[in-house]
């Protein structure tokens, strides 16, 4: 038990750089809310309800972190500062990163019945500060949601989702295999500039094109006016008149 906290610990300090220690990590709220949840999720599956919804509500309280007792969690879990919420019936893989203000809801049923209403997260996934991940929706292996992306549809494993509603970069396979991206959200990313997602030097580059077309257009017009312009007459001096 003891070997697996420390491999624990060690995965959340691959992951964030600010912790100077072991011990510093073990009051992270991320990392009280999780073990508060194991104890809160052993006794939801004892049936112990009411014992479980008041652990839930400790940890929630003490750490800003809404985990139900009935959500699955697998190794290597992290949340990254807190206020989070995480539905009854969410199921999150191996070494999956979640970001602050980070909701995995779930959806209404129509049939009375509960059912699985909340995302599925798989394997090594990253969520990004603010993302809302709604309904029984699968994030793929690797996938990444960017910050604030709301997202309601499956996300294909190694894609990266952004916007609102979140659409995917459609990031290539050599690119998703590297092993972490904070925040899930890649900045000056290649290839998700050459499938038209927004850049950061969109706005300097159209500014410069209208500056550009400006000067072009006064100078056209600079020359129109010299040619429509009437012929400035011909002086001649007295002198060679005369002559």
């Amino acid at each position: 038990m003891f070997e697996r906290l420390i491999s624990y610990l060690d995965s959340v300090r691959a992951r964030d750089p600010a912790p100077r220690s072991r011990w510093e990590i073990l009051l992270y709220p991320g990392v009280l809310a999780l073990g508060l949840h194991r104890v809160a999720h052993w006794l939801f599956e004892a049936r112990l309800y009411f014992l479980a919804r008041f652990v839930n509500h400790f940890s929630r309280a003490l750490t800003a972190i809404d985990i139900h007792p009935g959500a699955t969690i697998g190794k290597n879990f992290f949340i990254d500062h807190g206020f989070t919420v995480i539905g009854e019936t969410a199921q999150i893989g191996d070494n999956v990163t979640i970001y602050q203000c980070v909701t995995l809801g779930g959806s209404n049923p129509t049939n009375g019945k509960g059912g699985k209403r909340h995302p599925t997260l798989m394997d090594n996934v990253i969520i990004g500060s603010g993302a809302q991940i709604i309904g029984p929706i699968v994030v793929g292996e690797r996938a990444r949601v960017g910050a604030n992306a709301v997202v309601t549809e499956d996300v294909p494993a190694g894609a990266t989702m952004i916007g609102l509603k979140a659409r995917s970069t459609l990031v290539p396979a050599e690119d998703w295999l590297r092993e972490f991206i904070p925040y899930g959200t890649p900045c000056d990313d290649p290839p998700c500039d050459e499938q038209g997602s927004p850049r950061r030097d969109c706005i300097e580059k159209l500014e410069a094109e209208i500056t550009s077309m400006r000067e072009e257009m006064a100078l056209m017009k600079a020359m129109l006016a010299e040619c429509a312009a009437p012929p400035t007459p011909v002086r001649i001096r007295k002198s060679a008149a005369k002559e």
